[in-house]
């Protein structure tokens, strides 16, 4: 293959499923792995003697070895160990998540010994496959592209993300958030005049909402919301947890929860009946040999799954009222209500949602599975230079901070300089004073969240201002300064006001 950085492509990396675009001879194509597949799993099985198994072939042998078939890694990427989601997340897999300094690690037997991988390894694997996947299309080496995340991902996981894709042999060009990447999806070409549009974007791990205005060709996100621990694996677990159950009432005796393949299949079936249970009233859960010899079938109705989940479903229309708020609109200011994830194939997902927004008709215009990679395709050509459609040199995307910014003052109090949902590039100024008598030297530290208290929040860093003159608490006072630029690159700088030293911090924020 000859190199080719001009083609940039775009990659929806997935909790579940992941999925590759790029604008090829004036369309945009989604990209069919080696099986034919337009999605690949976002799994990888580790063996003792052979390279990992990445996509179908992970997916398709998960029964056969559970405890070396990794899956969910997004929902560890970036969290600490002892974070309560991860903790939950743990109950459920397979596999087996262990603590090194704070950070998760997956234990997998891997060519002779035991390894322990941080989930970004894990995520690497599945975006060189995606690689690829598209170099195998292109006929050429790909590394230039746009990596999807979701909206509400925080620094640190949005790190860890592109530390993946370096990992994976890519040039990320730039991070752009999933339902922006839909909304991108939605309006190119179809948008004429003025929309409000809300994007509800509910996929296998994560869940995002996001408010636009479209104006010509120019997309302006107005508020962010979100939940990244929600979504259709959360729904499979509560499925699960009912099928363990009744296979318990029927085989009193029998302890599922004692053998991993039998609760790896269960896992793979229960999804199967979602899914069927999405166009189906019914669907029957069939599995042969399930436990001890056992062949089990046992059927479940769309309305016993619902009810399963009922708080879950619920939990959706607390970011959407949140970020309605936060865009200083009413419901019934939104012009278009799309739907992106695969989650949203759900009937009773989209009824609550059509009942909030008071019987509106829900836009289905989109591919909920390829819409985020067909966007980030899109973004992709822009910042790749591509001049060949008309339409790619009018779009313009303007992205919001997902959280407040701001320093911590006296001790574990947060003061907020810069607020979510503020559209960057921007600059905010503040100003703030010694806490204590006689302080000569000054610490800020940078946080980023929505708790009044800075241990609820996520540290960035910290810089310090030595040699401040002796006085009293309150009497010297410091200049600071957040400045974001349109790349989502953070410079806080302070300035004494009386010895005029200053010191100041830089940290990508990754939010684009």
């Amino acid at each position: 293959m000859q190199s080719n950085k001009k083609i940039c492509i775009g990659i929806d990396l997935g909790t579940t499923y992941s999925c590759v675009g790029v604008i090829q001879h004036g369309n945009v194509e989604i990209i069919a792995n080696e099986e034919g597949s337009r999605t690949t799993p976002s799994m990888v099985a580790f063996h003792a003697d052979h390279d990992p198994l990445i996509g179908n072939s992970a997916k398709n042998e998960a029964a056969l070895n559970p405890e070396n078939t990794v899956f969910d890694s997004k929902r560890l990427i970036g969290r600490c160990f002892d974070d309560p989601n991860v903790q939950e997340d743990m109950k459920s897999w397979p596999f087996t998540v262990v603590s090194d300094a704070g950070r998760p690690r997956i234990k997998a037997t891997h060519q002779g010994g035991v390894r322990y991988f941080p989930p970004e390894a894990i995520s690497s694997m599945v975006l060189a496959r995606m690689k690829e996947t598209a170099e195998a299309y292109l006929g050429t080496t790909v590394t230039n592209a746009v990596i999807t995340v979701p909206a509400y991902f925080s620094n640190a996981q949005r790190v860890a993300t592109k530390d993946a894709a370096v990992s994976a042999g890519l040039n990320v060009l730039q991070m752009i958030n999933e339902p922006t990447a839909a909304a991108i999806a939605y309006g190119y070409e179809k948008v004429e005049g003025k929309k409000n549009v809300l994007i509800y974007d509910l996929g296998g791990g994560t869940f995002d909402v996001s408010v636009l205005t479209i104006v010509n060709g120019n997309f302006d996100v107005r508020s962010t919301s979100g939940n990244t621990h929600l979504g259709g694996e959360d729904f499979d677990s509560r499925l699960v947890g009912y099928l363990r159950e009744e296979f318990r009432r029927q085989f009193p005796a029998k302890d599922l929860s004692t053998n991993k393949r039998a609760l790896s299949r269960l896992r793979t079936a229960a999804e199967k009946a979602k899914r069927e249970l999405s166009f189906a009233s019914q669907a029957s859960v069939i599995i042969d040999s399930l436990f001890e010899s056992i062949d089990w079938k046992v059927d479940i109705t769309r309305a016993r799954f619902e009810a399963l989940c009922s708080d879950l479903f619920s939990k959706t229309l607390e970011p959407v009222q949140k970020a309605l708020r936060d865009a200083k609109l009413d419901k019934s200011q939104i012009d278009e209500v799309v739907l992106v994830g695969g989650s949203t194939r759900i009937p009773k997902v989209q009824k609550l949602l059509q009942d909030f927004f008071n019987g509106k008709r829900l836009n289905k215009s989109v591919n909920p599975d390829e819409a985020v990679a067909y966007g980030a395709a899109i973004q992709a050509a822009i910042l790749g230079g591509d001049n060949s459609l008309p339409l790619l040199q009018d779009l313009r995307l303007t992205d919001v901070t997902p959280f407040s910014l701001g320093i911590e003052v006296k001790t574990d109090d947060m003061a907020i300089v810069v607020d979510r949902n503020t559209t960057i590039p921007v600059q905010k100024n503040q100003t703030f004073v010694t806490q204590f008598d006689n302080q000569t030297v000054v610490a800020f530290n940078v946080y980023e969240g929505e708790h009044a208290k800075t241990t609820e929040n996520n540290l960035l860093g910290h810089f310090m201002i030595q040699g401040v003159p002796p006085a009293p608490a309150g009497y010297e006072m410091f200049d600071v300064t957040f400045d974001i630029d349109k790349n989502g690159i953070l410079n806080v700088a302070a300035v004494n006001k009386s010895t005029k030293k200053q010191n100041n911090i830089t940290i990508v924020l990754n939010w684009k």
